[in-house]
């Protein structure tokens, strides 16, 4: 098959949603310096609007939660008066509830799919028809999570692995159109969203620290933004970062079938009840003190 040719995106319009902070800032940034012209998306205003100023005034910010359509419906459409149409969206915006299904509420579980997976898809849903009119390109941010498995991340390995498969058939249903699609899959980046898990879960990051390769080591948040960038420009179907991850991603039946899972639950048999203590310590907080909007109250 041969190789797309790279599509240049100066003067491209690139809408990211959870983009005020961590990749999906420096992806904002890094678009913008490529040329693009942004639409920052999600629930912190103060430091969409901080983002926004340090890309310049011919980018801009809105406030939307991706979990409602109606939001996600403004967005696009103010992308679209502001910049004269859409040509790439990136399905940024997760979170990561602090729990084992056990000791989580169901508020927390229902929120972790929500936002990871049905948000993501809702995101996609909005931005599609003017994606369309340009042959445009839908980056979906899924995770090394999606085949690979932890305790105290089923509702997000869960969304994950529902996001890759969306991908995959979404991708068939838009190609007729030229609108391409791919998913990326990250292991553990040096974000909020991770610090925040591991500074109150001291047995979850020790977890992390013990997982072979790539599996547990951090990558920064420049080089994954720079991974996505990439593929805004090359439009492939899968990213992983690093890209060694690539390769657990070709195994995955290794690394989730039965073999693995006898080592696996010998492992989680001395550490899941360690890791329900410091839940428990918790004492009802469910998301990292940076998942802006998912906090119950």
């Amino acid at each position: 098959m041969a190789r797309r040719p790279r599509t240049s995106l100066a003067g491209q319009a690139v809408l990211i949603t959870g983009a005020a902070r961590g990749i999906g800032a420096e992806l904002a940034r890094r678009a913008a310096a490529r040329g693009a012209r942004v639409a920052l998306v999600g629930l912190e205003p103060e430091l969409l609007a901080r983002v926004a100023d340090e890309l310049g005034p011919e980018h801009l910010w809105v406030e939307a939660d991706v979990t409602d359509a109606d939001a996600l419906a403004a967005a696009v459409q103010r992308t679209v008066d502001t910049f004269g149409g859409l040509d790439v969206v990136v399905a940024n915006a997760g979170i990561a509830p602090l729990s084992t299904v056990m000791t989580s509420s169901a508020h927390a579980l229902a929120r972790t799919i929500e936002v990871n997976l049905i948000g993501a898809m809702l995101t996609a849903h909005a931005a599609l028809p003017e994606i369309a009119k340009r042959e445009g390109h839908v980056l979906l941010v899924s995770s090394a999570a999606a085949f690979t498995v932890l305790p105290g991340m089923s509702a997000y390995c869960a969304a994950k692995a529902g996001l890759e498969r969306f991908g995959d058939a979404l991708r068939l249903e838009v190609a007729h159109r030229g609108v391409t699609v791919a998913s990326a899959h990250p292991t553990w980046i040096d974000t909020d969203l991770v610090r925040d898990i591991e500074a109150v879960l001291p047995t979850f990051a020790a977890t992390r620290r013990q997982l072979p390769g790539p599996l547990g080591a951090y990558t920064s948040v420049e080089a994954c933004a720079q991974a996505l960038l990439e593929n805004l420009e090359t439009r492939g179907r899968r990213v992983f970062v690093p890209r060694s991850v690539g390769t657990v991603a070709a195994l995955r039946q290794l690394v989730t079938g039965a073999l693995a899972e006898k080592v696996a639950m010998r492992l989680s048999a001395a550490r899941v009840p360690q890791l329900e203590r410091d839940i428990a310590a918790l004492d009802g907080q469910e998301f990292g003190r940076h998942s802006a909007g998912h906090q119950r109250s």
